[in-house]
């Protein structure tokens, strides 16, 4: 390579992934050239979306496994500090997928953002060039049909005044001979409009497919960040439905992640593939269109190089100067001499005039500097840009696939957790005090519960002391709480408020009562005063 050597170095990766292993479906491995047409090359790519279809078969059998022997090695009882440790684990799991997910997002958006970046250079670029040979076909074609039509048109008019004159018609003769040569060199030139129209059908299709590339990962991006939002959300409130709908989300976004990985890096591969060289490509593609030497002019532009239009430009320069100095020869001499000739001098001289500038133009946009700067800003926007945006999504797949690996197993364990939870809230007595929800029931009927208590006990125990006198004395001595309560340790020391029980200070007579009952009265009036 020449210059072009100096301007375009592929990148670091590209070389990197141009080494990866190219096999095609049969397990046969290939050349690793770019040959997008090759079916067996096709394949090649084909299998590195396998090979991502492969590890997301093992990741899935991970997690079954693992899910198996959490559901299978189940114990019965726990410890208290095995349950605290339990759910410190999954706390910190949690986090850890969070945090992961977080990364995977951003890495994610710049990712998609350079690979967008990349494309619309290269769109750029092809939408320039197609400008660049679309004027060049538009000055030829003009020149072209500028020659035919008028100024044979011109000379046939003035060969008929000029009929008289032999050495006039000798000098127009010469000018259509001077018209032929240059339509003869600029039909030389390579055919253009079917580079145009392929330029233009690869820059719309690109365009087209980037943009919904990049909306499909915009879309995902943020998929994978409500989900894990969500599981987030889910774990916090210990929200079994929202934990159920995430982990099904999650294995979805796992196979989703699986599959983005495998699209990346056998895009990435196949466009770095073409960047180690893409000179050889793009001569293999043109040369049944457009000479070998032209397309070597243009992919290396160096000053070293011959211009492959320099002759016909200069037969072309050469023929218009010769037309011009016969058009003011016969102005100077011819029109004294036939006044109605001067019309259509003038029409040639005009059109020659115009012509002269075509040439210029013509000369400038077939220069090669034009041409490679965007075949430069191409290269440089697909295989730096682009392949690098590549790599960025495909590392954002595999983080994405490692957060909801991680998420999945979370989210089991902080299921069981809840599920004992609620286990153990159930195995509560309902008289417990310290149960929430008998406390908040007692309280609701505290007010009334202590009236009908100890007005039913007072008429109760009226009509009890007329037929069994009391068999215990008054004693000053504090009553047995454990035998007031149903012989229940645990309620000695419970207040006395809110139980329905007697109220803390009554008369002494109360009192008497109230401790002289027997043990079969305390079983006979216990729901009045107990939980």
């Amino acid at each position: 390579m020449s210059s072009a050597s100096v301007d375009y170095i592929a990148p670091w990766w590209t070389y990197w992934l141009h080494q990866f292993p190219h096999v095609n479906l049969r397990f046969q491995p290939l050349d690793h050239t770019f040959k997008p047409q090759d079916e067996n090359y096709q394949q090649s790519l084909i299998f590195l979306g396998c090979v991502a279809a492969a590890g997301l078969g093992v990741n899935l059998l991970c997690l079954a496994i693992y899910l198996s022997c959490l559901c299978c090695c189940r114990r019965d009882e726990e410890e208290e500090e095995s349950k605290k440790s339990n759910s410190c684990c999954v706390t910190w799991t949690a986090v850890a997928a969070g945090l992961i997910c977080c990364v995977a997002v951003g890495v994610g958006f710049y990712g998609n953002s350079e690979t967008n970046d990349g494309v619309y250079q290269l769109t750029y670029s092809l939408y320039n060039a197609n400008h660049t040979l679309a004027g060049v076909d538009s000055l030829v074609t003009g020149t072209v049909g500028g020659m035919q039509s008028g100024l044979n048109e011109h000379l046939s008019r003035l060969g008929e005044i000029f009929a008289t004159r032999g050495d006039f018609v000798q000098t127009l003769q010469f000018m259509q001979q001077m018209s032929e040569n240059i339509m003869k060199q600029l039909l030389g030139l390579p055919d253009w409009e079917k580079a145009k129209v392929d330029l233009a059908a690869i820059a719309d299709q690109t365009a087209y497919v980037e943009y919904y590339r990049w909306l499909t990962y915009l879309l995902i991006l943020i998929l994978d960040l409500v989900i894990c939002l969500a599981a987030c959300l889910g774990l916090a409130k210990q929200s079994r439905w929202l934990l159920t709908t995430m982990m099904v989300c999650g294995v979805l976004t796992l196979i989703l992640s699986w599959a983005s990985l495998g699209a990346d890096v056998a895009t990435a591969v196949g466009t770095s593939d073409f960047c180690v060289a893409p000179d050889k490509f793009l001569m293999n593609q043109t040369k049944d269109v457009i000479s070998s030497d032209i397309v070597h002019y243009y992919l290396y532009c160096s000053q070293t190089l011959p211009n492959p239009f320099q002759q016909s430009l200069t037969v072309f320069q050469r023929s218009l100067t010769t037309m011009q100095i016969q058009i003011q020869g016969l102005l100077q001499f011819a029109v004294p001499l036939f006044p109605t000739a001067e019309r259509d001098l003038l029409s040639i001289q005009h059109l020659l005039n115009n012509s002269e500038a075509s040439l210029h133009q013509l000369t400038a946009l077939l220069d090669c500097r034009g041409l490679n700067k965007d075949y430069l800003d191409a290269l440089i926007g697909v295989c730096y840009d682009g392949v690098e945006g590549l790599l960025y999504l495909a590392l954002f797949s595999l983080l994405a696939a490692c957060a909801f690996s991680v998420m999945l197993c979370a989210i089991p364990r902080a299921w069981r957790q809840i599920a004992n939870r609620d286990r153990d809230y159930d195995d509560i007595d309902d008289g417990d005090p310290f149960n929430p929800q008998t406390r908040r029931m007692m309280s609701h009927h505290s007010e009334q519960g202590n009236m009908h208590s100890f007005c039913s006990y007072s008429s109760s125990m009226g009509s009890q002391t007329s037929l069994h006198p009391p068999t215990q004395t008054v004693t000053n001595a504090p009553p047995n709480q454990s035998a007031l309560f149903g012989g229940n340790p645990r309620y000695e020391n419970v207040p006395l408020i809110g139980r329905g029980s007697p109220p803390p200070s009554y008369s002494p007579t109360m009192r008497a009562t109230y401790l002289s009952m027997t043990e079969d009265q305390i079983r006979h009036f216990g729901g009045d005063f107990r939980a």
